[in-house]
């Protein structure tokens, strides 16, 4: 299973940092220790002026209309990859509805061209504070729910509360920070922070969803529905079937179709999300245009599947896009709450069985990259010994980090690529005597004289033909194994009831990380079901890093910090990481018309692109 986030669930769990406030342009004094800004930014100058019109990497003037149709490739909240019976996403219960997020808006929205800013949607400007732990949102009059009903002050208060109160895990974390906000007046929202507040949480507080309070006045707001909430954002649900489809509409008048934030954007008349449990129904069913777009992550089909008649004559085409964001952390995460993961020796050793060498070669047409960092094709990633500038934050933790992390970063040992290296599996019986392992026959047995056996947990079949050969040298060392296949349902509850002992997690990242990472790696988010933090990570010293990280206000330290984060992260052996590649592989039928220029951080696709009719007629394509 791959685990990612998308642009706006990103920005909505605080995965885009921020630091304090900066203007650009003469800013106007709301007050004596208050500073007036249209748009807030991560360590510099806002790349838009106050006055931009659109984002450069969109076409102003796309048409609207046509329908795109395509799977869930993104998550957040609650929603699952497979099914729904939910479409409120924000919770904890329930399998969430792809799609949903178009359906809100937020107070303000992100640039794909600058990881950490934020520009007006709701609020059209925002007062700050001297000590930056008030902000006054000042929301546009103008902003109205699909009901027609006015979008207030008071609204916008009773999301962040509630979000932080009775949202999903995710969000509680994140949150947990903001002492409270309030209506000042219909027009103003008021929004505080404890003083322990993280440099971004003003950019999470922006990019949160804005629900109506009066819709929820009389609902259960953690309970599972079928029935849509109240939105106000660019798409409404227009109909669906209960775990096969969901299709939303654009909102004809929708009242922020015009804000620059959004011209160019939210092009296409439908969007339908369908859902298959099998991926190979899901191909059959994008060959045979049901889908019209796809994304692509297995090398093996991108390679032989893509060569049936419509790829031959040109109705569908294959690309790949430069993709600028943050490289997945996919790999086997081991659940370190378990007796039998506690010893890292016992982890490393696990990992020497898995032939990434031989894999790629076979399996992937050696398509792929080793990954062997958290913060892997970025400045953040540690490389060779740690400079004076990481020892500097490394010499006072001596003898609370590994000592490792002194030298040079771990990372996961290349093979011969014979699919089984007798140096590296003697290296991993080596390690496993030394956790005081020993043989039994056939069979490995834990210090205590449990057999040691391990259970790979996921809900599809993709990654078996890459898992089985890392079984068999597993066991070789003795060590029992087994691929556990459940359902999406049974699989999401086993995930946040950290049920497993090996799970398959693709977990997007950030560009500038800050107290996301305690939803991924903080000790608190361990304990907490339904977090990310699915491998357990629950290291004092992570923790006081990722404080450190969240406060930082400039990027060079903040790739320090990362760096001494990434050495002692990578030092407790918490995967067994896989692969990555830097470019995007999509295909989709020749019904869509893009901008000339792409964005710096991701394809843009198909979120830039529109319908065009007069392909879809040269082709004979009927959505």
């Amino acid at each position: 299973m791959k685990m990612r986030f998308s642009r706006r669930s990103t920005l909505r769990i605080g995965a885009a940092a921020a630091s304090a406030a900066l203007l650009r342009h003469a800013p106007a004094l709301a007050a004596d220790d208050e500073t007036e800004t249209y748009g807030l930014s991560t360590f510099g100058e806002l790349a838009e002026a106050e006055d931009f019109r659109n984002f450069r990497y969109v076409n102003p003037k796309a048409p609207k209309g046509g329908l795109l149709a395509i799977q869930i490739y993104n998550t957040s909240g609650n929603q699952n990859f497979e099914t729904f019976d939910t479409f409120n996403i924000f919770v904890f219960k329930g399998d969430g509805a792809a799609g949903m997020d178009a359906t809100f808006d937020s107070l303000m929205s992100g640039s794909a061209d600058e990881p950490g800013s934020l520009y007006g949607l709701v609020a059209r400007r925002v007062r700050i504070s001297a000590d930056k732990l008030t902000y006054r949102f000042l929301l546009r009059p103008e902003a109205r729910f699909h009901d027609g009903s006015r979008l207030t002050a008071k609204d916008a208060a009773f999301s962040l509360n509630i979000l932080k109160t009775k949202g999903h895990p995710t969000y509680r974390t994140i949150l947990s920070e903001m002492a409270g906000a309030e209506a000042e007046a219909d027009d103003v929202l008021k929004v505080t922070f404890t003083p322990n507040r993280s440099r971004d949480l003003h950019l999470v507080v922006g990019g949160m969803p804005i629900f109506s309070a009066a819709w929820w006045a009389n609902r259960d707001f953690e309970a599972s529905t079928l029935e849509a909430p109240l939105g106000s954002g660019p798409y409404k649900l227009s109909r669906y079937e209960q775990g096969r489809f969901v299709e939303f509409e654009r909102v004809k008048d929708y009242w922020a179709k015009d804000l620059p934030v959004n011209v160019g954007l939210n092009n296409f008349d439908r969007v339908r999300y369908e859902y298959f449990r099998e991926r190979q129904v899901a191909f059959e069913a994008f060959k045979s245009g049901q889908l019209d777009y796809v994304e692509e992550y297995t090398a093996r089909l991108w390679s032989t599947a893509y060569d049936f008649p419509a790829v031959r004559d040109g109705r569908v085409k294959k690309e790949e896009l430069p993709d600028g964001k943050p490289t997945p952390t996919q790999g086997w995460y081991f659940n370190t709450r378990r007796a039998k993961f506690k010893d890292a020796r016992i982890r490393e050793a696990i990992g020497y069985a898995f032939d990434f060498e031989w894999t790629n070669r076979n399996i992937m047409y050696s398509a792929y990259k080793r990954l062997t960092s958290y913060f892997e094709n970025s400045d953040m990633k540690a490389q060779g010994k740690p400079g004076p500038e990481e020892l500097a934050i490394l010499e006072p933790l001596r003898g609370r980090v590994p000592d490792e992390c002194f030298g040079e970063p771990w990372i996961p040992a290349a093979s011969d690529g014979s699919g089984s290296d007798r140096n590296l599996l003697r290296k991993a019986d080596e390690l496993l005597r030394a956790a005081g392992c020993k043989r039994d026959g056939n069979r490995l047995r834990l210090p205590d004289g449990q057999p040691l056996e391990i259970e790979f947990l996921d809900s599809s079949g993709a990654l078996i033909p890459h898992t089985e050969p890392f079984q068999a040298n597993l066991r070789r060392l003795g060590i029992e194994s087994r691929i556990r296949q459940v359902d999406s349902a049974q699989y999401k509850r086993r995930l946040d009831d950290f049920d497993f002992d090996v799970v398959t997690l693709a977990l997007g990242g950030s560009q500038t990380p800050g107290d996301d990472l305690r939803i991924v790696y903080g000790s608190e988010a361990a304990k907490l079901p339904g977090s990310r933090n699915v491998a357990g990570v629950a290291d004092p010293v992570v923790d006081e890093l990722i404080a450190r990280i969240a406060r930082i206000d400039n990027r060079k330290d903040l790739n320090v910090l990362c760096r001494v984060l990434d050495r002692v992260l990578r030092a407790g052996r918490y995967w067994v990481p896989m692969w990555y590649r830097a470019n995007a592989l999509v295909a989709h039928w020749d019904v869509f018309s893009r901008p000339a220029t792409q964005p710096k951080f991701t394809t843009g696709a198909p979120s830039t692109w529109w319908w065009d009719a007069d392909k879809a007629k040269r082709i004979n394509y009927q959505p």
